[in-house]
């Protein structure tokens, strides 16, 4: 029982500590490169950011980014590098989903793993595929892009 314990704290001191990089991470990105990325927003380590055009991507509150997520704010074929990518708060970005540039995804949105989005996504919407399409509506989520059953309704 005691080694079971143990194991606990250790666990919860690593979560800890990815925490605290994971905030010290985005206050580099934020004050290096100048993106604006709320305070308690989680951006995993593996996921990418388009460092190109820095300033053009926001990102609220709240806002889980899932490895190999890709997010841009320029794009290269057109020659726009002052591209604006907004991504509200309570958003949930999946693993391998990719944001193109000049993309706005409003509050409480979930993108599905492996999701291309091309257009803008309205609030309170659950997206997925290539491209993303809607695929439920009127969905309220709480931290993170956790979805709050007591609130959200069927489409």
């Amino acid at each position: 029982m005691r080694a079971r314990f143990i194991n606990q704290k250790v666990f919860m001191l690593l979560v800890n500590v990815r925490n605290g990089l994971l905030t010290l991470r985005n206050r580099y990105f934020r004050t290096v490169y100048g993106m604006n990325i709320a305070d308690d927003v989680r951006i995993s380590f593996k996921a990418r950011l388009d460092k190109t055009n820095p300033q053009g991507l926001f990102i609220g509150s709240k806002t889980y980014v899932a490895f190999d997520a890709i997010i841009l704010s320029h794009d290269f074929s057109t020659r726009r590098h002052d591209a604006k990518t907004v991504i509200g708060k309570n958003c949930f970005i999946g693993a391998g989903a990719i944001i193109l540039p000049n993309v706005t995804i409003g509050d409480e949105v979930i993108v599905g793993a492996g999701s291309v989005v091309t257009k803008d996504i309205p609030s309170n919407s659950a997206v997925g595929g290539n491209p993303a399409k809607i695929i439920r509506s009127n969905i309220h989520t709480i931290a993170y892009g956790m979805i709050d059953d007591t609130k959200s309704t069927e489409n």
